[in-house]
C-alpha cells in the first residue's frame, strides 16, 4: 500500500521524505519532519499522530532508535503500524509490525531508511536506499527522487500507485518544499518530479522573500514592477 524513503543530508543538514501509495493524498497522512529535530514516516494502517510524537521525541534529542522504542512501547495498535525514522545526527530506525501487510520489508544505511508494504518484491528497498546512496553529492530531493524511481523500477506495489509526496526540512521553521501529487491515474512520481523541477529554481527566493522581503528577486507575476 506504501513506500516511502526518509534521510538526511550529511552535507546539508536537510531532512526529507518521499512517499507513494495506491491511496490517495498519502504524505499529506505519512510524511513528518522538522528542521533540527529529524523526519518520520508512518505507514501501513496508517496512525498519522505517530509522526508529530516522533518529532517530538528527536527534537528532545533522542536517537532515532530511542524514539522509536518510546513510541512501540506506548502507542495503541503498534502491531498495524510500519515507522521509518532518522535523527539529527544521521541516525535511523524502523519497524514493521506483525500485522503489516503483505510483503513488507525495511532497509537502513547511512542517514537513509526506506520502508514498504504490499510490495511486489522484497528487494524494492534496497533498491531505493541504493540509489540514494549512488549520488551522495546531488541535492537531496534528486537523491529522494531517485529512490522513488528505483523503487518503482523493481517492482513497487502490488498494485498502481495513484498518490506521492516529497517533503524537505532544513534552516528554517517550515518545510521548504511540501509537494503532493493527491491522485494520478498513471505516474504520481513521474508528476512528483516534474512538479520539483518546477519548484526547484524558486525555492530559494520563497525563502528569502519570508526572511527579508526587501532582499527579494521580482515575484514573476502579472503586475509586478519590481518595486
Amino acid at each position: 500500500m506504501t513506500f516511502s524513503i526518509s534521510a538526511r543530508c550529511a552535507r546539508t543538514g536537510e531532512f526529507g521524505i518521499a512517499v507513494s501509495s495506491s491511496s490517495p493524498a498519502v504524505a499529506a497522512r505519512c510524511a513528518h519532519a522538522r528542521a533540527g529535530a529529524g523526519a518520520v514516516a508512518t505507514q501501513n494502517i496508517t496512525d498519522p499522530t505517530l509522526g508529530p510524537k516522533g518529532l517530538d521525541l528527536l527534537a528532545c534529542g533522542l536517537s532515532a532508535q530511542a524514539a522509536l522504542e518510546r513510541l512501540c512501547a506506548e502507542a495503541p495498535h503498534i502491531e498495524y503500524r510500519q515507522l521509518a525514522m532518522v535523527d539529527r545526527a544521521g541516525g535511523t530506525a524502523a519497524f514493521s509490525g506483525s500485522r503489516t501487510l503483505g510483503v513488507h520489508r525495511t532497509v537502513q544505511g547511512p542517514g537513509v531508511v526506506a520502508a514498504g508494504n504490499l510490495l511486489r518484491a522484497p528487494s524494492v528497498p534496497d533498491a531505493m536506499v541504493a540509489a540514494f546512496l549512488a549520488a551522495p553529492d546531488e541535492p537531496l530531493a534528486v537523491r529522494l527522487l531517485a529512490a522513488m524511481r528505483a523503487a518503482v523500477a523493481e517492482g513497487g506495489e502490488e498494485g498502481p500507485v495513484h498518490s506521492a509526496g516529497l517533503l524537505l526540512v532544513r534552516d528554517v521553521a517550515w518545510p521548504v518544499a511540501d509537494l503532493r501529487v493527491d491522485w494520478h491515474e498513471t505516474d504520481p512520481i513521474g508528476a512528483l518530479a516534474g512538479l520539483w523541477d518546477r519548484w526547484a529554481p524558486q525555492m530559494d527566493a520563497y525563502v528569502t522573500r519570508a526572511l527579508n522581503p526587501s532582499g527579494a528577486p521580482s515575484y514573476g507575476v502579472a503586475g509586478d514592477r519590481g518595486q
